[in-house]
Parts: C-alpha cells; sequence; structure tokens
C-alpha cells in the first residue's frame, strides 16, 4: 500500500515537473472535464435517458416479483392455520425460492445496468478522445488532460477545453443520429 502511494506521488511530481517544463517552452496545455461532457452533450444526455427508461423497466419488473412474494406470504400468514404442515411447508419453500429469486433478479438487473453504463460511456469517451486529439492537432496543444482522472487541483479557466469539445461532438452526434 505504502509502494503504492509513493509511486503515484512520483508520478504526479514528474508530471508536475514535466508541465512546468513544457510551460516553460510555450507549450499549450488543454483541460477536458469529462464529467461534464456526459452531462451536458447530447450523446450524454441520451444516453441518461436511455439509461433511466431502461431503469424505470426494471424496476418495474422488479416490483411486480416484489408484490407476488409479499402476496404469497399474505397468503401463507392467513391460511398457515388450516393448512396442513406439509402444505405449509411446501408453501414455505416456495415462498424461499421466489424470495431467493428476487434477490437473484435484483443482482442480475443491477449487473446489466452496469455493463450498459458501462458500455455507452466507453463510447461517449472514445469519440471524445477522438474529437480532443483532433483538436489538439488542429489548434496546436502540446497536451490535453482530463481533469478528473489527472487530479488536477488546480486549473485557470483558459485552459478548459470541455465547452468546445461539447460543441463539437454534439455536432459530431447530430451528424450520425
Amino acid at each position: 500500500m505504502k509502494k503504492r502511494i509513493l509511486i503515484s506521488v512520483a508520478v504526479i511530481i514528474e508530471v508536475l515537473f514535466t508541465c512546468s517544463a513544457f510551460a516553460g517552452d510555450g507549450a499549450k496545455i488543454g483541460l477536458v472535464n469529462f464529467e461534464k461532457i456526459v452531462k451536458e452533450s447530447s450523446a450524454g444526455k441520451m444516453m441518461q435517458q436511455d439509461l433511466k427508461t431502461k431503469l424505470d423497466q426494471l424496476q418495474a419488473k422488479l416490483q411486480a416479483e416484489e408484490k407476488k412474494v409479499k402476496d404469497m406470504s399474505d397468503a401463507l400468514e392467513r391460511e398457515a392455520l388450516v393448512l396442513s404442515a406439509e402444505k405449509k411447508l411446501e408453501r414455505q419453500r416456495q415462498l424461499r425460492d421466489n424470495a431467493d429469486d428476487l434477490k437473484k433478479m435484483n443482482a442480475d438487473y443491477t449487473q446489466e445496468m452496469k455493463i450498459l453504463q458501462n458500455k455507452r460511456i466507453n463510447q461517449i469517451q472514445k469519440a471524445v478522445f477522438e474529437i480532443a486529439n483532433k483538436l489538439g492537432k488542429a489548434q496546436g496543444y502540446t497536451l490535453i488532460i482530463e481533469k478528473k482522472v489527472a487530479g488536477v487541483i488546480f486549473a485557470a479557466d483558459h485552459v478548459d477545453i470541455t465547452d468546445e469539445v461539447i460543441k463539437e461532438y454534439n455536432a459530431t452526434y447530430a451528424k450520425i443520429k
């Protein structure tokens, strides 16, 4: 653990010295906030809406199953005194099985949503990298870094090109769509 921290600190110090060296040579550094791009770009908003729609569908299925399990539980509770021991055990087993199925369904749906979200974010990320690369070459940037991943603590507003990337991405996304 300490070794990881030392390596991380060493990398950060090296990056800072490298950036200082670049800045001394008149290097042009750009900063991109990927989180902002996901929230504000057309594709990001569409992704969020698609994920919300899918989540709503899955939650509706889960709620229907939860109701079914609750109804079974209520019925078992009501009929417990009149059921034979054998029937009561059978119903309890069915209830347990259905409750287990519900838990598994919930876990499966959670996993499905994570996979879908990661897939969509990777698609956006790939497009953003291509756009940042294109902008970097066209506008003479020496370095473009992602704000959150790089651990940037402070950056002047003029180095943040996120809005420009969003504008370009929206234009590109509109053509594809």
